[in-house]
Formats: structure tokens, sequence, C-alpha cells
């Protein structure tokens, strides 16, 4: 517990100063990182093959976890120290306050924090002039007779008493909060960060979110605001501010649609590191599956699956499924950083995450903050977390084909699996909910990267579905305003309205893709068809009819997945429309 006089002679500047240190360790650290997974791959595609490039790849893999462990729990300490500091300000400035008062009115604060007064009156009987705040020491009151009365110096002197007990309790509370979480920052010797360091980062996160709640509180993050608010929140912090908050509410500051994408990258890495690391060690707590699976039951019967096998799914079997498949996908967003500078492929950014559910996962090859052209693309029926590395080759198939397309213009392709897509073709697909739930969340997000690049017309943007994608766009066009100068359909069961003036974007920037032996836009159409019976054109309508008022693009694929395939006529009609190109697009004839 400390002691008054250590309260009013603490120089919280020097706590403020540390701070700084550690936060500079943090952000080299940082920066560290980012040049491991920007930098170091590419060179180890450029130069090593086969083995010594995977052996390579995990060293490197394993110093980026290093260093973002280093970001993280650096930070943590500079945030711990700018608290503290912060909030021992307060109870420092009333004990100063308290002693001032005692100065002027001549009293004398002893050691122990009672306070003594001199009496009003001439004659003194035997008693004491000694007044306490009552803990944790008796109270000794002040005791006069005689001529005048000590009344008014024994009252003042309880006030100034217990305004010295107070601002000594207040700051052991404080110090008591960051000393217990300070203590739990501490790191296995070594240089490898394992799982179980990662796992234990998250613990330190959620103890530092306790102990520096009223310094940092994550109420104040504008949660469900709008972009621009949200951008106005982030704006009117300090740089200090800023990294504390990313350090202590990750996963808060890298969903606010709005903010600059770098710092969603950042903040969301540390969700998935840490995420990673505690699915993993759960993964291995789960006993293996027991064998055999299936048993002879007897003539008549066959196969039956095994009391132990039935015992073990019943209790581990879901939660192994969805572990694995999340892990599938982290492991496949993680490629996605490695691959930076393989084929020319810029630096990724995780722009939104989380394991929970069927998975969220928003991801971005070149900074769409910077970029002249930006494609966000909604994958369709069946997708989640477990298979996003498919949807991420598509979008980085279609950057390298506008880079190709526009060589001088920078350019972004997102992935944006922001959303529960429907995951059964015949149980799910045919409903209209899963689009309508999704679709404000999409608007969101394309008003804030528009907010974040700097206005409408920092940056072409087009809006790019697949299949029950292609629902939730046109679900987003007509529940709000879209952001986006063009639309690209491909394989679409229909938009939910008939025609393409009704989507939000100029007339004739509606373009659309069906490529041969593609089923579902014609079964699709049943159950998300438009209508628009006041122009003659009757129900069940989707952007491949040509009463829809769609520029119909050629394809040269076949089925409902051949629309990314490397250097095809689909792609590159696709990266036309994207680069702005739209002279170099081949309609259908």
């Amino acid at each position: 517990m400390p002691t008054w006089q250590q309260l009013r002679d603490v120089k919280l500047s020097e706590y403020t100063e540390a701070a700084d240190g550690w936060g500079k360790v943090s952000s080299r650290a940082n920066a560290d990182k980012d040049r491991v997974d920007n930098g170091m791959f590419a060179k180890i595609h450029d130069t090593q093959k086969g083995e010594t490039a995977d052996k390579a790849g995990g060293d490197v893999q394993q110093l980026s976890r290093n260093y973002q462990y280093l970001h993280t729990e650096c930070g943590l300490i500079r945030t711990a120290l700018n608290g503290l500091a912060s909030e021992l300000a307060a109870p420092q400035k009333k004990l100063k306050q308290a002693l001032e008062d005692a100065e002027n009115l001549k009293f004398t604060v002893n050691p122990d924090g009672t306070v003594t007064y001199p009496v009003q009156s001439s004659v003194l009987l035997p008693g004491n002039n000694t007044a306490h705040d009552g803990a944790p020491f008796p109270y000794l009151p002040g005791k006069a007779e005689g001529i005048g009365s000590a009344d008014a110096n024994k009252g003042k002197a309880e006030d100034i008493a217990q305004r010295i007990g107070d601002a000594v309790r207040e700051a052991t509370e404080i110090d008591g909060r960051y000393a217990a979480a300070l203590r739990n920052l501490k790191a296995e010797p070594g240089l490898t960060v394992s799982d179980e360091t990662l796992a234990d980062a998250a613990k330190d996160t959620k103890a530092m979110q306790q102990a520096a709640g009223r310094y940092a509180d994550d109420d104040k993050i504008p949660h469900g605001k709008s972009p621009k608010e949200n951008a106005d929140w982030w704006n009117g912090l300090t740089p200090e501010q800023r990294d504390e908050y990313a350090t202590l509410y990750p996963a808060s500051v890298g969903a606010l649609d709005g903010i600059p994408s770098a710092v969603r990258d950042d903040a969301n890495r540390m969700v998935l590191a840490e995420s990673k690391a505690q699915y993993q060690i759960e993964l291995k707590g789960i006993p293996p599956e027991p064998f055999p699976k299936m048993v002879f039951g007897g003539a008549g019967v066959g196969m039956l699956y095994s009391d132990e096998w039935i015992k073990w799914d019943k209790q581990y079997g879901d939660r192994k499924a969805h572990l694995d498949s999340s892990l599938a996908g982290m492991n496949a967003i993680e490629d996605r950083f490695a691959n930076t500078g393989k084929d020319g492929l810029p630096e990724a950014y995780l722009l939104g995450f989380s394991p929970e559910g069927h998975g969220r996962a928003i991801v971005a090859s070149g900074n769409p903050d910077t970029a002249d052209h930006t494609a966000v693309y909604v994958p369709g029926t069946t997708s989640n977390l477990g298979n996003i590395g498919g949807n991420i080759d598509r979008m980085s198939s279609l950057w390298r084909e506008s880079h190709a397309m526009a060589p001088d213009s920078t350019v972004s392709t997102v992935t944006w699996l922001g959303y529960d897509a429907p995951q059964d073709i015949v149980k799910d697909a045919p409903f209209s909910h899963y689009a309508n739930d999704g679709a404000p969340a999409y608007n969101k997000f394309m008003e804030g990267l528009e907010v974040a690049q700097g206005g409408p017309d920092k940056s072409h943007t087009t809006a790019v579905g697949h299949s029950y994608g292609t629902t939730l766009i046109g679900s987003a066009a007509r529940q709000g305003t879209l952001h986006a100068d063009d639309i690209v359909f491909a394989g679409s069961p229909g938009v939910q309205v008939g025609s393409a003036g009704e989507l939000d974007v100029p007339k004739g920037h509606v373009w659309n893709e069906e490529a041969d032996g593609d089923p579902v836009p014609d079964i699709g159409r049943w159950g998300h068809g438009g209508s628009q019976w006041r122009l003659g054109g009757g129900v069940f309508l989707i952007p491949s009819d040509e009463v829809f008022g769609a520029n119909q693009m050629a394809t040269d694929g076949h089925g409902h997945s051949d629309y990314w395939n490397d250097h095809s006529l689909s792609i590159r009609n696709q990266a036309a429309v994207v680069t702005g190109e739209y002279e170099r697009v081949q309609k259908v004839d």
C-alpha cells in the first residue's frame, strides 16, 4: 500500500516516458513484422525452391509470430504505464490540494496521515488535537476546553485527513489493479513463440482491458456507428491513444469501417494469430477419433457405428469439425500473406476476421485506401471461413489480370465474406434472408472504403458478386446506397429487382456473365428473380435476361465455377470493368 508521501512524490512523467519507450519497441516490432510478411516471403519465392523454400518459409513465419507477440506485449506494457500515470493523476491532485490546505491553515500532516491542528482557545486542558480519516488507524478526536472553541479547526482537520485517506485508498486500488496485470506480462525463455504463448497473450489482453478499462474503455469505441463517425472518432485520438485502443481492443478496432486499412489489418492480424493459437491448443486437447468407426452388427444388420465412436462424436464431433474448418481458413489467409510478392502480388490486408459460427474474413490484395481501382467481391452459397482460400485465390487472379490491364494504375481486389452465406444449396440457397441480413454490412463496408479513401471520386469501385453473392449485392443496392461505380454479376440466380436501372450505379454500368452449362441462373430465378410489370417485362427476371438491361459479357468457361480461371476471357472482361477499360470488354454477340 503506498503512503501519502509516496503518492505526493511520485513523478508521473517517469511512467509516461517509460511508456514511450515500450511504445517505440512495440511499433518497431510491428514494422518488422510487416517487413517480414511483405518483403522476406517475396525474396524466398524469388530465390528458393522446393524443400529449401518450405523450410525458409517456416522459419520466416515463426519470426513473424515472434514480432507479433512483441508488438502485442510491449503495447500492453505501454498502455499499462500510460493508464497508471493517467489514473494516478487524480488522487495525486486530490492529495496535493489537501496538503496545500493543511499548510495554509498551519495544520501538520503526520507521517501516518493524521492531521494535527492548533486549538482556538487560550486555555488547553488535557486531551489531544489530532484528526484522522477513520481508516486504517483509530479515530482520535481533537479535544480542547477553555476560552473559545476548537470545533472549527477540528472539522477542517477531519476533512483534510479524510481527503488524504481517500486519495491514498484510491491510489492503492489503481496501483494494485495495474500491478496485477503487469505481473502477468512475461514470456517463456527462448526464441520460439508457441501457441501457448500466443494464447497467453490473449489472456494478457483481457486482463489489461479490465485493469485499464477506466483509462481506455471499449464503450468509447463507436460500435454500430456510421463509417464517418468511426473515422471522426479515430481522427480525434492522439497517435498514442490509437495504438492503445488497437492493442487493447483489436477485434473492435479491426471491425471499424471507415478507419485506415493498415490499422484494421494490424488489429485483425493480432486477432487471427491469437485465435489460431487458441484453436490449435483446443484441437490438441480433443482425443483421437476412435477406431474402428463402424463395426459389424450381425447378419441382417450390417455395419453400425461403434458405441465408442458414438460417444466421442457426441462430445467432440461438431466442435472438432468447426476447429478443423476454421484453422483451414486461417492457414489460407496466412498463405495469402506469405504469397505477397509472388507473381507480383501486392501486400495483403486483413480488413475483417472472426472464427465464430461460419466465420468472417475480409482480405484485400493491395491497399484499397490508396488504389485507383477497387473491386469488392462477395462469394455465394457454401462460402465460409473454412473454404475462404478459394475465394481469396479468385481475387488474387483478378488482381493480376487487372494489373496487367492497367499497369500504370494501382488496384485492390477484396474478398468480402462479411455475412452468413447459405451453407446448403437445397435447404438454404432459395431463401432471401441471408442476402437481406448481410446487405447492410456490405453497404457499410463499401461506404467505409469511400470514407477511408477520402471521398467518392478517389477510387473507381466495382461490386463483384458470384452466385448468391449477386443476390446480396442486389439486396444492398435495394436497401441503401451502394457506393459503387460498376457492378459485375457472375452466375447470378437473381438480384431481387427486375432491371439494371433499379441498382444504385450509373446507367450502363451493370455487367453480367453467364457461362455455358451454368444451371444456377435458371434455377435460382424462381427464388431471387425480380419483376418489372410496369415495363412489360414480367416476373422472375435475372441479370442474364435481355430485358433486365445489363451488359452481357462473353465467357469461355463452363458451369458455375469457371469465371475466374487464369487468363480466361471471363476474367479479362471483369478486369476491363474493374479498371474502367470498358472499350476492351468483349460482349455477347
